[in-house]
């Protein structure tokens, strides 16, 4: 992401430079207008000592809209990728070109369309990823010298532009395809369109189902945490103490932790904990909240930012000691339920019912959910490594002996155990069995024949030109107009 940046923050300070040269013919919202020039007064002698040679320092390579596309930007795209690692041996110069033009036309409809970017949007992005910058380069000021910027406020404004551009280009792609639905009886028809021996082959899956048991710690531990928490929030509002510094020190949660405990763009629909929004759209900008709990553990916010219906915030998350009392009661526990089910007192659903402490699968049966699609299958070529190391070995009808894990999203340390309940082999597509798949290709399908069409009739309105170097290239949308 940080090279991508880089990358494009360069073509924006170059494309600055030579818009200025062209301001005349082509205007481009995204870049500041050029000083003006003063002419010399016709009495006074001119020096004629010195002479300079013009030369080229970049070229045009297209003009999309209010946009314009240098070609020294697709030369930085195509090195941006190599430096990612990403193949290039198929990818040219004009299929990058295609792509580009292709952004700045989604970014230049949304604005016709209004479908606006707040500067608000923009800047909390840009504070988030600035933020995570400086986590992983140490401080502002290496950060500068990285980008070669002489202050922050230069780094910001090239990073807004970059972030306004991006997120108007995706603003109008998901308007496009954000009504379109697919019926049953289209899927039929685009599956049975699939000659036989082209239909999709689906790898080796299976279905997984879990029962966890979550140590509870003491209440003289979970006493100790909250008036760790209290403590952290006297010394942030008494003395001044940075509230991001705190978190990057005491703080469990790994996603937040590094950026100093900072989480963005929060709402009332996202998919956070009940608890943990409702504390948090309590509060008023610039308040920390006293310590609350949620299934991950006890935490504090600080509400830096308000906008309409979104926050800005920050926290900390704490966790009280779990006795190693406390696990091997959770471990013991496991181990009869385990027994019990094997000896077919009840079965692997009635036991994670009745006995899992894991609320988002135990109405389930246990059934693990693959986070890619929510579906209950895992292809074992995408699986999370640690889950398919715990459960590869497993034969049909196996249960794995308790394991003991650490939560990943933050919460304390539990004992699970592991069924594959379901098995797949790799197979061709079959229109029963792997409907919901055939349904998403189908889906994708529909929705680029939308894009294409909204693609054709919008190249058709907009001033387009592509400079006479790339004429000859074979787009995939009709870029030279006849």
């Amino acid at each position: 992401m940080m090279r991508r940046t880089s990358f494009l923050m360069c073509c924006l300070a170059v494309s600055g430079f030579v818009m200025g040269q062209e301001s005349d013919q082509i205007p481009d919202t995204q870049v500041e207008p050029q000083e003006p020039v003063l002419e010399a007064d016709m009495g006074v002698v001119k020096d004629t000592s010195k002479t300079y040679e013009k030369i080229k320092l970049d070229g045009i390579a297209a003009v999309v809209g209010d946009y314009v596309i240098l070609d020294s930007d697709i030369e930085k795209t195509l090195i941006d990728l190599k430096s990612q690692g990403a193949s290039v041996e198929n990818v040219t110069k004009c299929s990058l070109l295609g792509k580009l033009m292709e952004d700045r036309l989604y970014a230049h409809q949304a604005v016709q369309d209004s479908l606006l970017v707040s500067d608000d949007e923009v800047s909390a992005t840009t504070d988030r990823q600035i933020q995570g910058f400086v986590g992983q380069i140490g401080s502002m000021e290496k950060l500068l010298k990285f980008y070669r910027k002489e202050d922050e406020v230069s780094l910001r404004e090239d990073i807004n532009k970059i972030n306004k551009l991006r997120m108007l280009s995706e603003k109008m792609q998901q308007s496009i395809i954000s009504e379109i639905e697919i019926t049953p009886e289209e899927v039929r028809q685009f599956f049975n369109k699939i000659p036989e021996d082209e239909r999709p082959v689906f790898g080796a899956e299976m279905e997984i189902a879990q029962i966890v048991k979550q140590p509870k710690a003491s209440e003289e531990e979970k006493q100790k945490v909250i008036d760790k928490l209290n403590g952290i929030k006297a010394d942030i509002e008494d003395n001044d103490a940075s509230f991001s510094v705190k978190a990057i020190l005491y703080s469990k949660d790994p996603g937040s932790k590094p950026n100093g405990g900072f989480i963005g763009s929060v709402t009332k629909q996202s998919g956070y904990v009940k608890e943990f929004k409702d504390t948090a759209f309590s509060l008023r900008e610039g308040e920390i909240s006293e310590p609350f709990e949620t299934m991950f553990g006890y935490h504090i916010i600080y509400v830096e930012k308000i906008r309409g219906q979104e926050i800005d915030l920050r926290h900390i998350l704490m966790q009280p000691e779990i006795s190693q009392d406390k696990l091997d009661e959770a471990k013991k526990e496991l181990d009869s339920i385990r027994k019990n089910i094997i000896e077919g007192k009840f079965t692997f659903a009635e036991a994670a019912m009745n006995f899992s402490d894991e609320k988002e699968t135990k109405f389930d049966g246990g059934l693990l959910r693959n986070p890619i699609d929510y579906g209950s299958r895992f292809e074992l070529t995408n699986m999370d490594p640690t889950l398919y190391n715990q459960v590869r070995s497993l034969k049909d009808n196996d249960i794995s002996y308790p394991i003991l894990e650490q939560d990943p999203r933050g919460g304390g340390p539990k004992y699970k155990i592991l069924k594959v309940t379901n098995r797949y082999d790799e197979h061709v597509a079959d229109f029963a069995k792997d409907y919901l798949k055939i349904q998403k290709l189908a889906l994708t399908e529909k929705q680029f024949k939308a894009i294409k069409k909204w693609m054709d009739e919008h190249i058709d309105d907009t001033y387009i030109s592509v400079s006479e170097s790339n004429q000859e290239c074979d787009f995939a949308n009709n870029w030279v107009k006849d």
